[in-house]
């Protein structure tokens, strides 16, 4: 079966991948079919022939979780789209308060709002007599 899958390159700790079309018998490290080019993933820098690579997909090769990723995300010209995301993490401490304070908003709105035709009534009844 071909595979179009990423090929480790670089040295320790700094890696960056050759996006490559291989036999899935062969090693990760093994001689290609083809090179359809690079992704850096600390700089988010890539260059793909995404014309070839959408090619061999026709033809049956199977691409990897990565490469179906970066090809989705891929411009005309090869270059990746990455979009970073926006959300923040938030520690479970923090969620919990968050949390906290929300439930303690949502009362308070509620409060003044059971507050408020009790007393109405007694006004009404004022003006009444």
């Amino acid at each position: 079966m071909v595979k179009i899958r990423l090929r480790r390159m670089g040295m320790k700790k700094t890696p960056h991948f050759r996006v490559v079309v291989i036999n899935s018998r062969e090693k990760r490290s093994g001689r290609p079919i083809q090179e359809l080019g690079f992704y850096n993933p600390k700089t988010k820098e890539m260059k793909l022939d995404k014309a070839s690579a959408l090619e061999w997909i026709n033809k049956g090769a199977q691409p990897s979780e990565t490469v179906q990723y970066l090809i989705n995300n891929c411009n005309e010209d090869g270059t990746l789209n990455y979009q970073k995301k926006e959300v923040e993490k938030v520690s479970k401490k923090a969620q919990a308060k968050l949390e906290a304070a929300k439930k303690a908003e949502a009362e308070a709105a509620a409060a003044p709002a059971q507050e408020a035709p009790a007393e109405e009534a007694p006004a009404e009844e004022v003006a009444a007599e």
